[in-house]
């Protein structure tokens, strides 16, 4: 184990959160527990694995729209949330809840207790994140991306703390327009550029999962790790840039980062990259 689990904090993205039939879904949340606990539904993508779908097909019967796939395991995770905050809970103190009640160690945050919401500007009108990239399957084409109450959003103190305390922050590999920039808006400020590092999410031209490069293609900045980097420079000293893009190296330079070339494609699970990254900074 290369870190304690007591002593590794993830900070999610609430932008993609929705409400379905009352319930707050909390994607990033979730997804994060559930691998931590070991029941991610690897093959899906997204929710439990071995989950039925009774409770939405019983929807389905009853007439209500069934686009969004919760499984039932997943089902009971948001209504435990929903109590939570109809009780007066917060945005975190759910999520924390929801680790212990998952068993896990590491703490879960969300980026901010504040509404986000990630909306897109497509020719068929404006769409949440899930009506986006679930119900229209990236189908319209995409004009802007918007985030919504991202200037009234703030970091939580538990975040706060998480970064105060930290020997070093992660920007991990995911699309840098919908993953990473949210989290950035709220706690750009509060981070120490010289305790972080980020992955870069494009390898040889292409986003090894997601639709990276043709949102970047669409909406901008160009989709290579240079531009990735760019838009992170304020935030971060050090890019982890893949070795298959290594001549791109002195383009980092010129932008004051310190580059480590390392293979970032996370074929065992990812623990030989974190290896080297600690090594990096230790």
């Amino acid at each position: 184990m290369l870190i304690p689990p007591g002593n590794l904090t993830v900070i999610a993205n609430t932008a993609d959160d929705d409400e379905f039939w009352g319930l707050l879904v909390s994607p990033d949340v979730d997804a994060v527990i559930y691998r931590l606990a070991g029941v991610f539904n690897d093959d899906a993508g997204y929710g439990v694995k071995d989950d039925s779908f009774r409770v939405l097909e019983e929807l389905g019967r009853l007439g209500e729209p069934t686009w969004f796939r919760i499984g039932d395991k997943d089902f009971a995770t948001h209504v435990v949330r929903a109590e939570m905050l109809r009780r007066g809970s917060t945005l975190t103190e759910s999520a924390l809840a929801l680790c212990g009640r998952f068993g896990i160690e590491t703490d879960v945050l969300p980026m901010t207790n504040e509404r986000v919401r990630t909306r897109f500007i497509t020719d068929s009108g404006e769409l949440s994140f899930q009506e986006y990239f679930v119900r229209e399957r990236l189908g319209p084409p995409l004009r802007a991306i918007q985030f919504a109450g991202i200037d009234e959003a703030r970091p939580t103190p538990e975040v706060l703390s998480a970064l105060k305390d930290a020997d070093l922050v992660i920007i991990g590999p995911s699309n840098p327009l919908i993953s990473i920039e949210p989290i950035i808006k709220v706690i750009g400020p509060h981070m120490r550029r010289e305790r972080t590092v980020a992955i870069s999410p494009i390898v040889s031209g292409a986003a090894l999962k997601g639709p990276t490069v043709e949102m970047m293609r669409a909406v901008g900045p160009a989709p290579n790790p240079v531009e990735v980097a760019r838009m992170y420079r304020d935030f971060t000293e050090t890019f982890v840039l893949d070795s298959r893009d290594h001549e791109l190296a002195g383009d980092l330079d010129v932008l004051g980062l310190r580059t480590l070339v390392l293979d970032t494609v996370m074929a065992d699970g990812g623990g030989r990259l974190a290896s080297e990254i600690l090594e990096a900074f230790r």
